[in-house]
């Protein structure tokens, strides 16, 4: 079906899949008891490995083809693919900056703090979900189906933690379960804005496309590495969350090489 839309069609499309997700995570707090830590922990490992493992063989790896078919040589190729990383990277470590999403620690109910600081995680949670969404739509936006597919994977796998958190902070201020659950859907339907101007750009100026896979595979290792390893290794007070992680990794590295 992908391979019958356009690019940008298909990047706006995976992008809202992914930002699906996050009310797919949310989904416990409507039909079932909240998932324990080292859950959410063996979770978000397991996304941790399959974002890792996209950043490298699903982006890094194929930007680098992209430039060496158009004459660039391989020196050159792996600078300005090494230059896109690191740019991805600090952009989103600014955002994260300016506005982290490590605020779920609120305080106690009752804190005068508690209103401010859930409805600053949300909008974190909600402005970290744009630049997710375009990471899937400069993926998309090359006209490689599996490439896209297997980002917008990896990106929506670590939006369902969130879209449990969003829903789970919006029921600490005393919203009901529908109504949280809305929340968390609204936060993550900015990711096809941001994928829909990923693959236009891409689609419209070809010359950006490794350096759009390069800012994708940046910003994705910034996540991982800054955000979901630390929070898997504080959760957890065994090695499970690694397990998950490393099934993660050789899964989405044997689905990247076995279907090319």
């Amino acid at each position: 079906m992908l391979d019958q839309l356009s690019p940008i069609a298909a990047g706006a499309l995976g992008s809202l899949v992914a930002g699906l997700m996050t009310a797919v995570g949310a989904l416990p707090l409507l039909f079932m008891r909240t998932p324990s830590k080292q859950t959410e922990s063996v979770l978000l490992g397991f996304a941790a490995g399959v974002m890792l493992a996209a950043s490298f063989f699903s982006l890094i790896i194929p930007g680098v083809g992209v430039l060496e078919d158009h004459g660039t040589g391989r020196a050159m190729a792996a600078g300005v693919m090494a230059v896109a990383v690191l740019l991805g990277a600090v952009a989103v470590g600014l955002l994260n900056r300016f506005a982290p999403v490590d605020m779920l620690a609120i305080g106690p109910a009752g804190s005068k703090d508690l209103a401010r600081r859930i409805w600053l995680f949300v909008f974190a949670i909600t402005l970290h979900n744009f630049p997710e969404g375009a990471a899937v739509g400069f993926a998309f936006g090359g006209g490689d189906m599996s490439q896209g597919l297997s980002t917008a994977l990896g990106i929506g796998i670590q939006n369902m933690p969130e879209g449990l958190a969003v829903a789970a902070a919006m029921g600490a201020l005393g919203w009901g379960r529908r109504a949280a659950f809305a929340a968390a859907l609204a936060s993550g339907l900015v990711e096809p804005v941001g994928g829909l101007i990923g693959a236009g750009l891409v689609a419209l100026l070809p010359a950006l496309l490794p350096w759009g896979l390069g800012l994708a595979a940046g910003a994705m290792i910034y996540v991982v590495a800054a955000e979901i390893i630390p929070e898997t290794r504080s959760n957890a007070g065994d090695e499970r969350s690694m397990v998950g992680l490393m099934i993660g990794l050789v899964g989405m590295m044997f689905l990247d090489i076995a279907l090319g």
